[in-house]
């Protein structure tokens, strides 16, 4: 017989959703911005587990020593109050007072991760032990101290969901230096972004066939062959690129493409060209002919729904297309 599936309990599933809501509603009213200067407003402090044990057992000295009016026994619960006020003293000031600054991260292509950096600006005289950062509900933190009026270099990563344009998601700071009984920490939301590009095909198939200019044989010819209007003498200094390989191969002719003439063809890539059902796959294969164009150093353009990109070259014009592959 097989077992009733076993349902969540409805009593809980409001509770999580309050949280959730209650969670995102106070983290939009915390400022966007890439520089954050922790002051008392906006660091929190909290004891931990064993923060809690430590005041039981104190509570359970001090009733003890009442009890039995032991001298020693006030010492003691006393000292350790006493190192205990000192210690949550020194762990909120090892927040207080530092500047966080995020350096942007790069564009990335999907499926990637985004490495950026936080640094840890301390300006007193004394340096902070033990913070931590991470991004906010990931539980993947990275260490570091930071000297006396010195700076810090912490690295974070995340990995986007999906291509477009992404915020940097939350982070969080803390630490529990000295003692570990009390938790201090703050929560920060930079403004900066990161452009996720579709991720390219791994096996995509070779380049289009060129389109033509004009209707003639000549540029049909282009299209089949995919020779280059305008050959000239090999002149020293040429770039590589421009020599006309196939030619040296079957006349023994050192020759170079005359960039002055326009090619007798222009190579578009073409979303409904790419032979794929699917959009998210069509943009990966777009993305690989993107790159592969710029590798091969040729005139390409890109043809999206609603938006045409002009044939042209570089790294300016590569960007631009990764860019519109990305929001598409």
């Amino acid at each position: 017989m097989t077992p009733a599936p076993s349902l969540p309990n409805p009593l809980t599933r409001p509770v999580g959703h309050l949280q959730g809501r209650f969670r995102q509603w106070w983290q939009s009213r915390l400022p966007l911005t890439d520089t954050l200067a922790l002051t008392q407003r906006n660091v929190y402090i909290l004891p931990t587990r064993p923060g809690f044990m430590l005041g039981a057992t104190l509570l359970v000295l001090l009733v003890a020593s009442i009890n039995y009016q032991l001298n020693l026994g006030y010492l003691l619960t006393f000292l350790l109050s006493g190192s205990a006020v000192v210690g949550m003293h020194v762990c909120h000031g090892t927040l207080r007072g530092l500047t966080l600054h995020l350096i942007a991260p790069n564009n990335l292509f999907a499926l990637d991760t985004a490495f950026f950096d936080v640094k840890l600006i301390n300006a007193r005289r004394s340096p902070r032990y033990a913070i931590g950062l991470s991004v906010l509900g990931t539980g993947h933190w990275s260490w570091t101290d930071v000297a006396a009026q010195a700076e810090a270099l912490v690295r974070i990563a995340f990995r986007p969901e999906n291509r477009g344009r992404h915020r940097v998601p939350a982070l969080t700071a803390e630490t529990r230096f000295p003692l570990g009984t009390f938790r201090v920490w703050t929560v920060w939301r930079p403004a900066a972004e990161v452009l996720v590009y579709p991720a390219p095909e791994p096996l995509a198939p070779p380049l289009p066939p060129g389109e033509p200019r004009s209707g003639g044989a000549s540029a049909a010819s282009a299209q089949a062959t995919g020779e280059f209007d305008g050959v000239r003498a090999y002149r020293r200094g040429d770039p590589m690129k421009l020599v006309v390989w196939k030619k040296l191969a079957k006349a023994d002719e050192l020759v170079s493409r005359d960039t002055q003439h326009a090619q007798r063809y222009e190579l578009w890539l073409d979303f409904v060209q790419t032979g794929l059902p699917e959009t998210e796959a069509r943009l990966r294969r777009l993305c690989a002919w993107v790159l592969a164009a710029d590798r091969l150093g040729v005139d390409y353009g890109l043809r999206l729904p609603g938006l045409e990109i002009h044939p042209s070259c570089g790294a300016a014009h590569r960007l631009a297309c990764l860019e519109a592959l990305a929001l598409c």
